[in-house]
């Protein structure tokens, strides 16, 4: 700590004019995953993420460590699993009952304003709002489970830092939520698709996953998402354009991600590809041009690629890797936890290794898609829900969506399953990858310190928040929680 303190001191004395450290600018966009050209997307094109690959270094297998938006920008803004910090619960801590980091674990703006760094987080664009959220104090999204100091962002952008020095801008994008909920706010995306960009996506162009039926509505939302993934590349490629116009483009080091996969019925909010894979690429001064990395990565690594580019040295109790380092190791495994989800209780963990995804259902006579008032909210889940009741879902979708209940364990390869379609956990020629990561997870669950389970009176505290909405969907899912829990479910 002393060592840290006196890095810190050091850099306070150095004049701005002779700052030669990098600007350090992140992208984090809300829901949405890999359907860029440069990861492989066919439909459309995103020229300026593209472009960021092409002059920078591109993470084939970047994964998040929570699926839902506030877990895993607790985990990336600390640099730590959410699991171990006691913010894996979705929207937690927002009741009486407060979370605070555990000792030794700053946000990394905090870290870096402590440097000299002017911090700041907004829309990367003069005039143009970023995207909201609890917590931001008037800027850009943060979403924290954690209490923290608002003052460790500066301002919404980075117009006003002292000449010569160097700031920390995180871009917050709304990406796949411009969609919208409903059938009728995803048309209104794609009519101003049409209008800006000369053509929408054409619904009937849309591949979707194997186990979505191609009913209007679910291909009109995807081809919306598709939509919402061409005004992120623009927003991407105007804040590169004033970079460049500044000056300053070659002396700051980008980061380009998401904070979880699209949001759909087997995406957000679960641990299979759909949910956890997202875009992850890399471009600023000591970044390989053109290079295309296959090793496991994951969103807790920003803050400490960041504070190595900044010259700080990582926090020691830091849990995400400076994956540049010259002495870094790759992971020969990756984890990950989805847990409550506003209203509605769950606890799922996972360990995938470069071969296989092993998923733990800690409530497997619940079924996948559990009553939750903002998924069912949307248009694409009313959707299903009709088509299963009504019987018109094909067996697939009806086994991996509408199972009543779930197995406890789930084993994929997932680098030839894409889609995790065979559930390998009960085939006795990989009873022996089974029994491995099974044991890999509950050591990993141990090692650090997974707060597992919330207590009955937190979750009482967060869902007084909701339950002064005046939603009765909501009401609703809490009763059945509470029953499903008192019948050991």
């Amino acid at each position: 700590m002393k060592h840290q303190l006196l890095i810190l001191l050091l850099f306070s004395c150095v004049s701005w004019a002779a700052d030669t450290r990098p600007n350090i600018l992140w992208f984090v966009v809300d829901d949405m995953s890999a359907n860029f050209s440069c990861y492989g997307e066919k439909t459309i094109q995103t020229p300026h993420v593209d472009r960021l690959a092409r002059e920078g270094t591109k993470f084939a297998n970047a994964f998040v460590t929570a699926p839902v938006c506030s877990p895993c920008r607790s985990a990336l803004i600390t640099g730590m699993y959410q699991t171990s910090i006691g913010a894996h619960h979705h929207r937690s801590g927002r009741g009486v009952e407060k979370i605070t980091l555990p000792a030794g674990v700053v946000p990394v703006p905090q870290l870096l304003q402590q440097a000299g760094y002017y911090t700041c987080i907004g829309s990367g664009l003069p005039g143009v709002k970023g995207k909201k959220g609890k917590g931001g104090g008037g800027l850009g999204k943060t979403d924290y489970n954690f209490e923290y100091d608002a003052s460790m962002y500066a301002s919404a952008d980075w117009a006003g830092r002292k000449d010569g020095q160097p700031f920390f801008m995180q871009v917050q994008l709304s990406g796949g939520k411009q969609r919208g909920g409903t059938d009728k706010k995803a048309q209104e995306l794609s009519q101003r698709a049409a209008n800006e960009f000369g053509a929408a996506v054409q619904p009937e162009a849309v591949t979707l996953p194997p186990y979505y039926p191609r009913d209007p509505v679910l291909l009109r939302d995807w081809a919306a998402y598709l939509d919402a993934v061409r005004f992120t590349d623009q927003h991407v490629g105007a804040v590169l354009a004033r970079l460049e116009a500044e000056g300053i483009l070659d002396s700051t080091l980008i980061i380009f991600i998401t904070d979880h996969g699209i949001s759909h019925a087997r995406g957000k909010q679960f641990l299979y590809n759909e949910g956890t894979h997202i875009p992850f690429v890399v471009r600023g001064p000591g970044i390989a041009k053109g290079a295309v990395r296959d090793d496991l990565v994951m969103q807790i690594d920003l803050g400490a690629i960041s504070l190595a580019a900044a010259g700080l040295p990582l926090p020691q109790a830091m849990q995400g890797r400076d994956v540049f380092s010259k002495d870094y190791t790759k992971r020969d495994a990756i984890f990950a936890a989805r847990d409550r989800c506003d209203e509605t209780i769950e606890r799922i963990r996972s360990v995938r290794t470069d071969r296989f995804l092993y998923i733990r259902n800690f409530h497997p006579q619940r079924p996948h898609l559990q009553p939750n008032a903002y998924k069912d909210g949307k248009s694409i889940v009313q959707t299903l829900r009709a088509l299963h009741a009504s019987g018109e879902l094909d067996p697939l979708g009806e086994k991996l969506l509408f199972s009543p209940t779930r197995s406890a364990e789930e084993l994929y390869e997932w680098t030839t399953d894409r889609w995790q379609l065979t559930d390998l956990a009960t085939d006795p020629a990989h009873s022996a990858t089974l029994a491995s990561l099974r044991t890999r997870l509950d050591q990993w669950m141990v090692e650090t310190k997974d707060h597992g389970p919330e207590t009955a009176s937190r979750y009482d505290s967060d869902m007084a928040e909701y339950l002064g909405r005046g939603n009765p969907a909501v009401e609703k899912n809490i009763a059945q929680m509470k029953q499903w829990a008192a019948e050991g479910k």
